[in-house]
Parts: structure tokens; sequence; C-alpha cells
């Protein structure tokens, strides 16, 4: 039986997920009507505008995938597969599991895949 305290972190880890995703996309309203109300001809501004974008898309894209990671978890506790590796279908080392409770491997395939990588 996977402990409650777990599933409540998850779910309070998911709530920030979805508010940082949020104001992600109310920054970007802003900058977008920040760009339209003024001409884009200085190449120091663009060249700034560029880099701030990816930056945010950067940012955005690893609040996704952790966001991605915390739905996963959560799927398994209701399905009772939790805590089990998706490579080995091992356990995952209950340390782990309360470092981080989104974890889907265990650390031998955890490491295996930073290698592969």
């Amino acid at each position: 039986m996977v402990d409650a305290e777990i599933l409540e972190r998850l779910k309070a880890e998911r709530k920030n997920l979805e508010d940082e995703l949020a104001q992600f996309k109310v920054e970007e309203e802003q900058a977008d009507e920040q760009r339209e109300g003024s001409p884009f001809g200085k190449r120091e501004e663009g060249a700034n505008e560029a880099f701030e974008l990816e930056k945010r898309l950067a940012l955005e894209s690893k609040v996704v995938n952790s966001l991605s990671a915390v739905n996963n978890a959560i799927k398994k506790i209701e399905s009772g597969t939790y805590g089990i590796c998706d490579m080995c279908k091992k356990p995952i080392e209950a340390a782990r599991l309360e470092a981080l409770p989104q974890a889907n491997l265990c650390l031998k395939c955890k490491s295996q895949q930073i290698k592969h990588a």
C-alpha cells in the first residue's frame, strides 16, 4: 500500500507545476503585447528577446516534463504499479521514492539510461 503522504506530495507538486505553467502563459501573453506596441527594428532588442524566449521555452519544457512524470506516478499509484521500475520491473528503492516520489526507474536503470543518453 502506498503511503498517503506520497500521494499528497505528488498532488501538491502537480498543483505547483500547473501554476508554474499558467504563469508561463501569462508572461508569454505580456511579452506578445509588448512586441505589438514597439517597433522591432533594433538588433540588440531582437537578440535579447530571442534569448529570453529560448530560456522561457526551455524552462517551460522542463516543467511540462516534470508534470508528466508526476501525473504518471499518480496514475501508477491508482493502478497499483507505483514503486516498480519501468525498465527492470523490480521495486524502486524506498529512499529514492522518498527523495523523488515521481521516480519511475530504480537507481541501476537510471544510471544505465544516463550512460546511454
